[in-house]
């Protein structure tokens, strides 16, 4: 099936995961990546860890269906090979150091006149000016500078997101913006230049307790996993030792909570807990409440009370549980794709379209692909061997 960035070429000077996670979302829908790499090493990613067979987990999972292609940008002949690349690509990526692009003349600015068609992606920690543009930026930093952190947690301490949330909302607002400008493009024949900062893709996702604090107003509790002003919302223990995370919305919702999973319908009348700011203000008392009628029940049955009275539910699972989650596999969301370890598996891209299948090809050895797209370049022999000669690949 034809997908739809079938015959788009984009060129990635790509590190970490902001980017990667941006160009593989590219790749799933067909493009073909060429992602740039140091000689040798590669991306630094590749040696967070060896979690996968020897391989690094960022990396298997942000580097599917892409070629790699090792240039040490600093030798004008690599340098020479880039610029041959970028004639017949439509967008280029780039993450590195600020500045660094735009100092070896990969900058929109410098690339425009020769390529009007080209789009030019720059991510960053703070954006292309303002005065913390030439600031290093790593997820955590940015967690904390878009105030993430003030409010994830507990009371007494708080706590950075599990995954890497600011290189994910960078990388995504990368990605749909590449995508329009791509639309664009087809309306006007030109490329764009799109400026994405990690700092206001992280702060577009705090618009909530931004709100909740506006004007000087308190922000939002840290409350762990409990919701700050849903109550009850959040997580609650089973007499076998398993973790139920429920909420309810409304006052019905309570109600039924109350005759059907507390088997208790009088205590919907509690003054205590008839209303939701009420039940917010006494959280400790119905707590204590819930988990003295879970007690006795296995996370099983606490669930299939739950479900009967229709309350919003879900186990707590590790990473196993997910794994081995039953709707992900009636699904079929699970696939393999080759990698320098073999077959692993990996997850489909969000989103079935009757339309096209996602692209779901091996993650590359580092240099891997260096060679074919030299030949495909018009690079004989000879001169592949005086790049390897003088360390340019």
């Amino acid at each position: 099936m034809t997908r739809p960035l079938d015959g788009i070429t984009v060129v990635s000077l790509e590190h970490a995961i902001a980017a990667p996670f941006c160009t593989r979302q590219l790749a799933d829908l067909g493009a073909r990546v060429i992602k740039v790499e140091r000689p040798g090493s590669g991306d630094f990613a590749r040696a967070y860890d060896t979690r996968v067979r020897g391989e690094a987990s960022h990396f298997v999972w942000t580097n599917r269906s892409k070629e790699s292609l090792t240039l040490d940008l600093k030798q004008a002949d690599a340098m020479a090979v880039l610029k041959d690349l970028l004639k017949d690509a439509d967008v280029l990526v780039q993450n590195l150091a600020p500045g660094a692009a735009a100092r070896m003349g990969l900058s929109y600015e410098a690339l425009s006149a020769s390529h009007p068609r080209l789009i030019v992606c720059d991510i960053s920690g703070y954006g292309e000016d303002g005065p913390y543009r030439d600031k290093k930026a790593y997820d955590l930093l940015i967690q904390s500078e878009a105030g993430m952190l003030s409010i994830t947690g507990t009371p007494d301490e708080p706590s950075k997101a599990g995954n890497s949330m600011a290189d994910i909302a960078a990388g995504m607002y990368a990605y749909t913006n590449i995508l329009s400008a791509l639309l664009l493009r087809e309306r006007t024949g030109q490329g764009s230049h799109i400026d994405v900062s990690m700092l206001e893709a992280l702060g577009e996702w705090m618009g909530y307790p931004l709100y909740y604090a506006f004007e000087g107003a308190p922000p939002p509790p840290r409350t762990a996993a409990s919701h700050a002003s849903i109550y009850p919302y959040g997580p609650f223990a089973a007499g076998d030792g398993g973790t139920i995370m429920l909420g309810l919305q409304n006052e019905r919702e309570w109600k039924v909570f109350c005759a059907v999973v507390l088997k208790n319908a009088a205590l919907a009348a509690d003054p205590r807990f008839d209303t939701n700011a009420k039940r917010n203000d006494n959280r400790a008392e119905l707590k204590a409440l819930i988990l003295a009628e879970f007690a006795p029940l296995s996370t099983a049955q606490v669930i299939e009370r739950l479900d009967e009275a229709q309350i919003a539910n879900a186990r707590m699972n590790d990473m196993a549980g997910v794994w081995a989650h039953p709707q992900l596999q009636a699904r079929q969301r699970w696939q393999t794709v080759g990698s320098p370890a073999g077959e692993i598996p990996a997850l489909l891209p969000p989103g079935r379209n009757n339309r096209f299948d996602y692209r779901m090809d091996p993650i590359p050895k580092v240099g891997e692909h260096t060679e074919s797209i030299l030949r495909s370049l018009g690079r004989s022999d000879a001169d592949i061997a005086a790049l390897h000669a003088d360390h340019s690949i």
